[in-house]
């Protein structure tokens, strides 16, 4: 039997949330009681880069895991959560989109704390219908109010539980995973199909909201009819087709079809792939605009709208884009009207009438998923020195940060060496934010800076080496044992020193090519690359 809590909220909107018996689909039902790891105990067990021109980026990136391990969290005596995670440090909710950046750097310590068991806690208090609510409250497991709206309008996030599984998965080789997570996922996706794919209309594409979307207050919804007393534009429930959302489907259903892949589900594999792809068709064919090379929303009726935000690139990640496309997106991407601030990359374009300088949340903030967004679908296409010159930009502007204030923030200013302003535009958002903002201190720093990229699967390391000054990583945890790589620079270009307690192979690429070194376990290889 289902016990229910019905909740009145003060609009008068009535809603039912199941208390119990939640997770159907997740086969992890109780906590395992693992106790909590400290930073101070395992910080000679992390990862440990090696940037020579920028040692004030090695300071943050400690800096960025010492408030990570402070913000690990246990479920409290009678909560059903099931696993340990990491909290965002914004109330005593879990965070969905949250909770899948901060899996993206977790990766690096999986071997200290998993990161990716923090999802966990969503798949158990996963509705039987499919539905995940994207804040779900930490003493009970109930699904907040916020995350609710006229036809739950408000309940999901990005959708983006299946990237995250992957990723990890190519940092660990663990398979075990995947067979616990399929099933959720599955469901997960059917839901949205039912209850976020625009079916009424021409493109049957997907659609959401500013809160749904995670850029809560975006100019994208205005005009929008509102839902309903005591919900505003931003939970509008009209069948608008958002770039973000379909293209994160795309993203969906790819890594669906890699997961049955590596599970032995060809037949399933395939259905998803093809789905992915026909998703991805009717997004070119509805939402990309040629005359100002963009992607764009679209209305119920198929008409492309005149927002410009750093959704437009999602199609980048998920690999929608054709190479021209790319090159198009990658020119506004660099034209100072459009993105190209001081500090990388605005999340409204600047010459949209409610940007605003200091940020003011999604009214040109510079968020740091949004720029790993960024970065990662620019390497996708070949970029790679544009996504490095992000990167470098973007860590730069959060050590000036840093310097003046000793801590992270929540978002920054596009234009000031700032916090951002929040939603009312008046006040500072959150510090000692830890949060997804450690994508920058620790993924960009060793995937885009040092070129690090890793798939223990395949037990390959790519290892992209460029600058000036003595680079790489030591103490790198990867196919089940530890890995050195490092390159000096010389007159014949670098001396790279490699060293692994297992046999994988290093792909090296410089700009004269790239060169592929097998190491065995415990050799060290001295090479000259040039």
């Amino acid at each position: 039997m289902k016990h229910w809590i019905t909740i009145l909220l003060l609009s008068g909107t009535v809603f039912s949330a199941a208390a119990q018996d939640r997770g159907g689909w997740f086969a992890k039902k109780q906590y395992d009681n693992q106790p909590l790891p400290t930073y101070a105990e395992n910080r000679e067990r992390l990862p440990e880069p090696i940037c020579e021109e920028h040692p004030e980026w090695i300071d943050l990136y400690w800096r960025t895991w010492e408030i990570a391990f402070s913000r690990l969290r246990s479920p409290e005596a009678g909560s059903p959560f099931v696993s340990n995670w990491i909290d965002e440090a914004l109330s005593p909710q879990i965070y969905q989109w949250d909770t899948h950046f901060m899996a993206m750097f977790g990766r690096y310590a999986h071997h200290i704390f998993p990161f990716i068991a923090s999802q966990d806690n969503f798949y158990a208090s996963q509705h039987e219908d499919g539905m995940i609510c994207r804040v779900i409250n930490e003493n009970d497991g109930s699904d907040h109010w916020w995350g609710m709206g006229p036809d739950n309008a408000r309940a999901i996030n990005p959708p983006l539980f299946g990237w995250a599984e992957v990723q990890t998965y190519l940092a660990t080789a663990d398979k075990s995973r995947f067979a616990m997570v399929l099933e959720p996922l599955e469901h997960y996706v059917e839901w949205i199909e039912r209850n976020r794919c625009g079916g009424d209309t021409p493109h049957r594409l997907y659609w959401s909201n500013g809160q749904a979307s995670g850029m809560d207050n975006t100019p994208r919804d205005l005009g929008r009819p509102e839902p309903g007393d005591g919900w505003d534009c931003h939970s509008a429930i009209d069948h608008m087709g958002w770039v973000d959302l379909s293209a994160q489907m795309v993203m969906c259903y790819n890594e669906l079809a890699y997961i049955c892949r590596e599970l032995g589900y060809q037949a399933k594999a395939e259905k998803y792939a093809r789905k992915a792809k026909e998703i991805a068709r009717r997004i070119n064919t509805w939402m990309w605009d040629d005359t100002t090379g963009l992607y764009r929303d679209v209305t119920p009726a198929g008409e492309k709208t005149s927002w410009i935000t750093i959704a437009t690139f999602w199609p980048l990640l998920a690999g929608i884009a054709s190479e021209e496309q790319s090159a198009r997106l990658v020119e506004n991407l660099k034209d100072p009207v459009l993105f190209w601030s001081r500090n990388p990359i605005p999340s409204l374009a600047l010459n949209q009438p409610e940007y605003d300088r200091m940020g003011c949340y999604w009214r040109g903030g510079v968020w740091a998923p949004t720029n790993y967004m960024v970065v990662e679908g620019l390497k996708k296409y070949g970029y790679d020195d544009l996504a490095e010159e992000i990167a470098r930009r973007y860590l730069e502007m959060l050590t000036r940060v840093y310097a003046k204030t000793r801590t992270l923030w929540e978002v920054y200013s596009p234009e000031i060496d700032s916090p951002a302003t929040n939603a009312s535009g008046i006040h500072l958002v959150e510090p000692e934010f830890v949060g997804w903002t450690g994508l920058g201190p620790i993924s960009m720093l060793i995937e885009t800076i040092l070129g690090i990229e890793v798939d223990a699967p395949s037990e390959t390391i790519r290892w992209r080496i460029n600058g000036s000054g003595r680079q790489g990583i030591r103490n790198l945890t990867f196919a089940g044992g530890r890995v050195d790589l490092v390159a000096t620079p010389t007159s014949e270009g670098y001396e790279a020193v490699m060293k692994s307690e297992k046999p994988i192979k290093i792909i090296l690429t410089t700009e004269q090519g790239d060169t592929t070194i097998h190491l065995e376990p415990a050799r060290e290889i001295r090479a000259t690359i040039p």
